[in-house]
């Protein structure tokens, strides 16, 4: 079984040095890329003709992101990506996937020269208990240039 390396695809600046760590980790592993993209849940019921158009255009807009990224990362890593997209809340949703996925075996996440994102605060403070499982996670400085992931991958 190839080990998973799962990126949460967000709209952070830093993102990218997340998906080209984690796809050149994947390249000199053999291992391949998860890429998750996250939705969040509306909960409007009375609106619920709306919330479903919003949520098939959310849905949509992701699959197109998800198959730009993956590309890149297809590329990069030698392998095609693995796409999942959840609904809910990120940290929900990398503990159900990670759950349902014991190949995945790191997490990676970036973070930001002006401190950490919400989802690195969230596995500091949390520390194990953050997935649910054993699972390494990797923080990727985001300004981290092409020969420095190079070198660390």
């Amino acid at each position: 079984m190839p080990r998973k390396f799962l990126v949460v695809v967000d709209d952070s600046p830093e993102f990218d040095a997340a998906l080209r760590f984690a796809s050149r980790r994947a390249r000199s592993t053999g291992g391949r890329v998860v890429l998750l993209r996250v939705i969040p849940d509306g909960s409007d019921a009375h609106w619920s003709g709306a919330r479903d158009e919003i949520d098939r255009q959310q849905r949509e807009e992701a699959e197109v992101l998800l198959n730009r990224l993956g590309e890149e990362a297809a590329e990069r890593s030698g392998a095609p990506p693995v796409f999942l997209i959840e609904k809910g809340d990120p940290q929900g949703a990398i503990r159900k996937v990670v759950g349902e996925d014991p190949e995945i075996k790191i997490l990676v996440l970036a973070a930001g020269h002006r401190g950490p994102g919400p989802l690195v605060s969230a596995v500091m403070k949390a520390g194990g208990a953050f997935t649910g499982r054993k699972l390494p996670i990797t923080i990727v400085p985001g300004e981290l240039t092409e020969s420095d992931i190079e070198d660390l991958a």
